[in-house]
């Protein structure tokens, strides 16, 4: 009952928010469409946690924060080597840019922590993750140094930390998990 009368209060906020008319048939449009909306939610078994992840809503703005961060570096590095190789006496393009792909073993088990790791990795810049396959994710980099960073794990064990908590007192032990990342993935092509 909790999540679906936090259903009803996000899509009926999302309704207020787009609709910016508040006359009494619109108001009565939006309700009916959005109890329609959580009737059909309900009978498809949809309002759950995993749909409505509220346990995240406390510790998501932090980590959007951390993300943002990310992201700006990311940026700025993607700027560096595209303009190094375009700045006279810099060097080609060709030697800033190092297109590399490899696999990257994961330890998150819920599909919401491997969604938001793998979109975590396609809106940083420079990376771009392909597939989600298992326990791994492909993911193709601009510089090697990309997947470098992406393999020392610190945005992997941030997702795991928000999306899977409760899970935790069950995950391997930390050097299990380090091997886990070294042995089977160690595959890195360049292009």
């Amino acid at each position: 009952m909790r999540y679906t009368l936090c259903l009803v209060a996000v899509l009926a906020f999302i309704w207020l928010a787009n609709s910016g008319h508040y006359t009494p048939l619109i108001l009565g449009f939006g309700l009916l469409s959005v109890f329609f909306v959580v009737l059909v939610a309900r009978r498809m078994k949809l309002v759950d946690g995993e749909s409505l992840p509220l346990q995240l809503w406390s510790t998501l703005p932090t980590y959007y924060l951390w993300l943002f961060k990310k992201i700006v570096a990311s940026n700025l590095e993607v700027t560096r080597c595209v303009w190094s190789g375009l700045l006279p006496g810099t060097g080609s393009i060709e030697q800033s840019i190092t297109p590399a792909s490899a696999r990257l073993p994961t330890v998150l088990r819920t599909d919401l922590g491997k969604a938001m790791y793998a979109n975590s990795i396609t809106l940083t810049p420079g990376t771009v993750a392909i597939d989600i396959d298992g326990s791994s994710v492909l993911v193709h980099a601009l510089t090697g140094d990309g997947l470098a960073e992406l393999r020392e794990g610190e945005m992997e064990r941030r997702v795991k930390r928000l999306t899977e908590e409760e899970l935790s007192e069950q995950s391997p032990p930390e050097d299990q998990r380090e091997q886990q990342r070294q042995e089977p993935f160690e595959q890195e092509t360049t292009c």
